[in-house]
């Protein structure tokens, strides 16, 4: 079941390195112990040895190959002297050891997983990547099929696993789970099945259960206790997760939780945001359908809730609200702010005071406007919708942007705390949209529309960009034919770094935008790059190659052109890209000569 193997050096040597490993402090500069190096999700590394002045010297140092040929999103963790990395669908772990020469493996763990688990999940077969936790020296993984896997960082070996999530009842896993204290959280995914949307906390050292927080229903599930959010009278009330829906939709109503999951450890405060409210067609949901599209903030030891935002009240669109949210400090308005930044697939970034859920900022971001809603009403706290571009069963709207895939899905952002501003990675994809009655049964699909995908203004279906959070205005764009569906890295060496899907990694002037270097990786980048300190004393840039996702389907999925509204509406949009990138998972590191 646990197939691990030792490729290089003696077992002694190896052993020694993996304890090394297990002893390194999660903060430590050189390292990149969790998804966004830190808590905070700000994807900003110290590092200053490769910098503006000689990344034109960048060389690649080494790559590896994981074997799979779907979609590769996330990024590597650096602990010590070793290396974990993860793959797509079988959800492979392998531990890579950083002090010699190639980077050969030390081990890899393949998880059993049944092969039925493939047809349920949407958007091809990614993960997004590990948590570690230092004391017990774990690492862990959500596996796609609904299990929470625990493996020993040493030798690979399973130490527990528990069931999540199911997929014969929709529900899958795929995104990173996070490490607080001695416990672990993991999420679900599964909108499109008609699942109901949940965070699960689980003990570290056993994998047994501590608490379990929904996205919907009654508030004594969803564990909020008074108003969800004092701030606005919409989200005022008692068990608005059961009132904001007709019947019981509810109870398969979405709000799932396969985003990034940031933490303040000042106020012991964990954030996350849910996903669409099932079905697609918003005909069948009357109300708010609280609390999917919501920026939830709770605390890690009992899962209560401290307050909660929604952001698009009733979504006709699919626009996802699982995106990342950055923690960073700001003064806003002459104030000191302890602030949260999301940059929501409906087309806004928002800037909220995390300490309390009040929105300060909400401007668009992306490379044209959204036109479904004018802005973001500061006082209500909810969006001005343009009518035009509201969706039913009763007609096909079109041209809506943004589409459903976003200006900006699942591909993390960067903040600097350098320059200040942040780094999106960008989507520019309107489309039509037609709700379709669907009935729900356990396990099939809950979608209920028809999408059709296509590029937005000026026919380029990507950008590069950085925001200002204080006045939520752009500073720069850089323009990309595709969506830049990877994520980003800021350094302190005055860089940006992120990935296309044509497989170019790019180093670029983190005040101009000018850029500096790039490189051609095998497939799409659809990862996020990161960098660390080796056991030479060198830095390296790392970025995980290989083409999928949701703009990446038609690739890893082997998806015909024919149907432009097939992978959910992504055919239409980049129905050329099979000619642009092929499927193959790769890690790909650079450092200077």
């Amino acid at each position: 079941m646990n197939r691990f193997k030792l490729l290089s050096g003696g077992l002694t040597a190896s052993l020694m390195v993996l304890v090394a490993a297990s002893a390194v402090a999660q903060e430590a500069p050189g390292q990149w112990t969790m998804t966004g190096r830190t808590y905070d999700l700000q994807r900003y590394s110290p590092l200053t040895a490769i910098n503006k002045q000689n990344v034109k010297s960048l060389k690649a140092a080494w790559t590896f190959s994981t074997g799979v040929l779907n979609g590769h999103e996330g990024n590597p963790l650096v602990i010590g002297s070793v290396m974990y990395l993860h793959s797509a669908f079988p959800n492979v772990v392998f531990a890579l050891d950083l002090t010699k020469e190639g980077a050969p493996m030390i081990w890899k763990h393949v998880p059993k997983q049944p092969d039925e688990a493939k047809a349920i999940a949407c958007c091809d077969l990614v993960n997004r990547g590990l948590a570690y936790h230092a004391a017990t020296n774990r690492l862990f993984i959500e596996l796609l099929h609904g299990d929470l896997l625990a493996l020993n960082a040493k030798d690979g070996k399973q130490v527990w696993r528990v069931p999540n999530a199911d997929y014969k009842t929709g529900s899958t896993m795929t995104n990173a789970p996070i490490v607080i204290k001695d416990l672990v959280i993991a999420g679900i995914s599964g909108g499109e099945f008609g699942v109901r949307g949940r965070v699960t906390a689980y003990d570290v050292n056993t994998g047994k259960e501590v608490w379990r927080a929904y996205s919907t229903g009654p508030d004594a599930e969803v564990k909020i206790v008074g108003d969800a959010n004092p701030n606005y009278p919409s989200m005022r009330g008692k068990d608005l997760g059961v009132s904001t829906w007709q019947g019981d939709e509810w109870q398969h109503g979405g709000g799932t939780t396969w985003g990034w999951y940031s933490y303040d450890a000042t106020s012991n405060t964990f954030y996350y945001s849910t996903g669409n409210p099932g079905t697609w067609n918003p005909d069948q949901r009357p109300g708010d359908n609280k609390w999917s599209m919501t920026i939830f903030a709770r605390n890690p030891d009992n899962g209560e809730a401290k307050w909660a935002y929604q952001m698009t009240p009733h979504d006709e669109w699919d626009y996802d609200g699982v995106n990342e949210n950055v923690l960073f400090d700001a003064t806003i308005g002459g104030k000191a702010v302890k602030a949260l930044a999301h940059f929501d697939r409906n087309g806004f970034g928002y800037v909220l005071d995390r300490t309390n859920g009040k929105v300060l900022v909400a401007q668009p971001f992306a490379h044209q406007d959204p036109n479904w809603a004018s802005k973001i009403d500061l006082t209500t706290g909810v969006p001005v919708r343009n009518a035009t571009f509201g969706t039913t069963s009763k007609k096909n709207t079109e041209n809506i942007c943004p589409a459903a895939i976003g200006f900006k899905d699942q591909q993390p952002s960067a903040y600097s705390p350098q320059t200040k501003l942040f780094y999106v990675p960008t989507n520019n994809i309107c489309m039509d949209y037609e709700g379709v009655e669907v009935k729900y049964s356990a396990g099939q699909p809950y979608v209920g529309a028809i999408v059709r995908m296509y590029p937005g203004k000026d026919g380029q279906r990507g950008a590069f960009v950085a925001w200002d959070p204080t006045t939520g205005i752009k500073r720069w764009e850089l323009k990309e034919n595709l969506a830049a569906y990877g994520g980003a890295l800021a350094t302190a060496g005055g860089l940006v770094f992120y990935g296309t899907m044509e497989g170019w990694l790019k180093a670029v002037d983190a005040t101009t935008g000018t850029l500096l270097w790039k490189f051609k990786t095998p497939s799409g980048i659809i990862g996020n790059p990161m960098t660390y300190l080796a056991p030479d004393g060198k830095q390296y840039i790392a970025v995980l190659s290989g083409i999928g996702g949701w703009a990446g389907a038609g690739v890893a999925l082997n998806i015909g052109t024919e149907d432009p509204t097939a992978a959910l509406g992504a055919i239409g949009a980049f129905n050329d890209y099979t000619n642009m990138s092929n499927a193959g998972g790769a890690m790909v590191v650079f450092t200077l000569p």
